[in-house]
């Protein structure tokens, strides 16, 4: 399965490990993780600036950030995601509403770019791992690409979310135990030759899809940032691709300075919050082998051992930024608060409006973002 990628090739991207500096060349028959370390890839490419003023006339999906994104060539997959709008909360805090998209939940920014490099490298077999909603999306992205898939998620997912991955052509497989159980189940079936691993913890395509939720927010409010991003964070996803988009945007002077990223985890399944207030770089032995996934409404981020926990930790740091945590009954009170102003959202996508709305004084002043992830069908009212 030597595939040349058109796109990728074209403009120097390559896989490498932050930890180790080891590179391959993306192609079909690349390693899923770091040969070495066994680490998460990142990717090396050097995204052109994006013309404010040319973006009235493209195409409405994300793909209108073309520059940005590290896929040209043939016209990509799409379900026409992204463009969710912006609404305001209070006189200071504004919600994205990601809950929009094609499969109701923002994991459509990194799948449709994930599938698009599936289908350009035509694997023979294609499999990922979720709590839910990634997999949702990978599903029907690759449906969409005309690709098969198998997708693992833990025995205690939402029914509704099963039901949805199904319903999109996948192969579902039920793993016993937590989430950290089913990634192992699903990174050995990786393994296997002729496989693509469509990770969005391990393939950094995932990072660049998901940095569109900030040049959409840049793109809205004409050319600026809010004085500060919240985002919800288990694997990190969605905040390393806000670290990637603000880090491109001030390099290429498209905005004067970069904003705060403001982290937001379940208290009761916090392993990162802890070790930024400790000050630790990582997750220390001891913390990676005592943290277990606690039973939390916030399913989604419920994440013990986060590959790139280092790497979460020192873009909030480099920001600015904080970790916020909300308790159980925050998770609830904020959903019945949001589906009172109209709003039903999943009990993990109310995580940052719970955290804000408890740490007012936090943000006195400044203005705030904060997404809406998913869909409150996916798993009903808490």
């Amino acid at each position: 399965m030597n595939v040349s990628l058109p796109g990728a090739q074209e403009r120097g991207a390559a896989y490498r490990c932050p930890q180790d500096g080891t590179r391959v060349p993306v192609e079909a028959a690349a390693p899923w993780c770091c040969p070495v370390c066994r680490g998460p890839w990142d990717l090396d490419f050097s995204p052109a600036p994006v013309d404010l003023k040319s973006l009235a006339g493209r195409v409405n999906s994300l793909w209108r950030y073309a520059e940005a994104l590290p896929l040209d060539g043939p016209p990509p997959v799409t379900l026409g995601e992204g463009r969710t709008p912006l609404v305001p909360l209070t006189d200071t805090v504004s919600a994205k509403l990601d809950f929009l998209m094609p499969t109701l939940s923002f994991k459509d920014r990194g799948a449709v770019v994930l599938a698009e490099l599936a289908r350009r490298l035509g694997p023979e077999r294609v499999v990922a791992d979720s709590s839910g909603n990634a997999g949702t999306a990978v599903a029907a992205y690759l449906a969409r690409a005309g690709l098969p898939c198998t997708v693992y998620v833990p025995e205690a997912t939402s029914p509704k979310k099963v039901e949805q991955i199904g319903a999109h052509g996948a192969r579902v497989e039920r793993v016993p135990g937590d989430r950290e159980a089913t990634a192992r189940a699903a990174r050995s079936a990786a393994d296997a030759p002729g496989t693509f691993y469509a990770s969005h913890v391990f393939n950094p395509y995932f990072l660049h899809g998901t940095k569109t939720y900030v040049y959409e927010l840049w793109e809205e409010l004409g050319g600026r940032l809010p004085d500060a991003i919240v985002v919800p964070v288990g694997n990190g996803t969605l905040l390393l691709g806000a670290a990637l988009a603000t880090a491109e945007l001030y390099a290429h002077g498209l905005i004067a300075e970069r904003p705060a990223l403001v982290a937001v985890q379940a208290e009761a399944v916090s392993p990162l919050a802890t070790a930024f207030r400790a000050g630790a770089d990582g997750l220390s032995d001891e913390e990676d082998g005592a943290v277990a996934a606690a039973d939390t409404l916030a399913e989604g981020i419920a994440i013990p051992r986060p590959p790139r926990a280092r790497q979460i930790l020192r873009a909030v740091r480099e920001s600015g930024g904080t970790f916020l945590t909300a308790t159980e009954d925050q998770l609830r009170a904020a959903q019945r608060d949001l589906a009172r102003r109209g709003l039903f959202v999943e009990s993990t996508g109310v995580a940052c409006w719970a955290a804000v709305s408890a740490a007012p004084d936090a943000f006195a002043g400044r203005s705030v973002v904060v997404p809406l992830c998913g869909a409150g069908l996916k798993t009903g009212l808490a």
